[in-house]
């Protein structure tokens, strides 16, 4: 563990020019103790280390220090070649590049590890569109993904619903779910997110387009933006996926369930929403005498509701609404009507 901690301690030291000792404890998690015994380490092991006193200090590396990759353990070098989603790169227009990349790292292995990408390969594979549907690509994916490579601004037309709108956007990122890509986008100062395959065109921002950099003073210089540092991409998706998958949940249903229903009800109806509603009826409670909980459950709908709750079987009751439990009766009459 401590020999992967210097390692790993170097690679971000070679990555940016100096760092203080709280801001490696934190990417280390360890403390600031800890890491000036690994620099102190370092140092006695011929690696140039350099630390900066006063309140601007920090560590650094001299003498155009560089470590090799072939520090790579098997293990590592495997995950290095599963880091990548071959049919994403290829969407984004970044196949023959990530294909480099390999062959480059490849050729850097000691020759022990040369097989680490085909033993990979062959043991892992992400496929990452769901099923019943046939993937397919936006055209304009590739030019969305060098915007957002580029911090560049752009003028966008899409449609939202059945209107077509445009909005000069500043594209941080893009996110695979489900098969579906979506951008992540700042537009007057707040930050949404926009599917991909809505966007009917998109151009660069230039000093001759509808806004120009002297009209934005903090962009990189023709068209780009400048990045907020501390804007995190996976963090912000969740966040936004949650908000989502709880603004569909506009209704309230309540069933009343076996023990075999408790377990199965995270599985055909939303996951969250639905753990946080049997917690909710423990707490207040718990199970009747029969060993039946009865939870209050946020739904879609009553249509959605009745597809997905159909699923438990006999294992949950319908209490209410009532239009609801009526439209159950009826399917358990038609069911048991089957099979007399």
């Amino acid at each position: 563990m401590r020999a992967a901690r210097l390692i790993k301690m170097v690679l971000l030291l070679q990555s940016r020019p100096s760092m203080t000792g709280a801001e490696l404890a934190r990417e280390l998690e360890v403390s600031e103790r800890t890491v000036a015994r690994d620099v102190l380490s370092l140092s006695e092991a011929g690696v140039p280390v350099y630390a900066d006193r006063g309140r601007a200090g920090g560590y650094r590396l001299i003498g155009g220090y560089r470590t090799r990759l072939t520090g790579l353990g098997r293990s590592e070098a495997e995950a290095l070649f599963l880091s990548g989603v071959p049919s994403a790169l290829r969407e984004m227009g970044l196949a023959d590049a990530a294909s480099a990349a390999r062959l480059k790292v490849s050729a850097a292995l000691l020759p022990e590890l040369r097989g680490a990408a085909t033993d990979a390969a062959q043991r892992f594979h992400l496929d990452a569109p769901a099923w019943y549907q046939e993937p397919e690509t936006p055209a304009l994916l590739p030019a969305l993904a060098d915007a957002v490579w580029d911090d560049r601004r752009i003028v966008a037309r899409y449609l939202r619903k059945d209107t077509e709108v445009q909005r000069e956007l500043e594209p941080y990122g893009l996110v695979l779910k489900a098969g579906v890509w979506y951008l992540a986008a700042r537009t007057q100062g707040d930050f949404r997110v926009y599917r991909v395959d809505r966007f009917i065109a998109i151009d660069s921002i230039t000093f001759d387009s509808i806004a120009t950099d002297s009209e934005h003073p903090e962009s990189g210089g023709r068209g780009r933006f400048a990045r907020e540092a501390s804007f995190d991409l996976p963090a912000f998706w969740a966040e936004r996926a949650e908000q989502f998958a709880r603004s569909l949940l506009r209704e309230e249903v309540v069933v009343r369930l076996s023990a075999r229903g408790v377990l199965q009800l995270p599985y055909v109806t939303e996951r969250a929403a639905a753990r946080e509603a049997i917690d909710k009826a423990r707490a207040a409670g718990g199970p009747d005498e029969h060993g039946r909980l009865t939870v209050t459950l946020p739904v879609e709908s009553a249509e959605v509701a009745y597809a997905q709750l159909l699923a438990l079987g006999p294992e949950g009751e319908i209490l209410a609404p009532s239009e609801l439990r009526a439209r159950f009766t009826t399917a358990a009459h038609r069911t048991a009507a089957l099979y007399t």
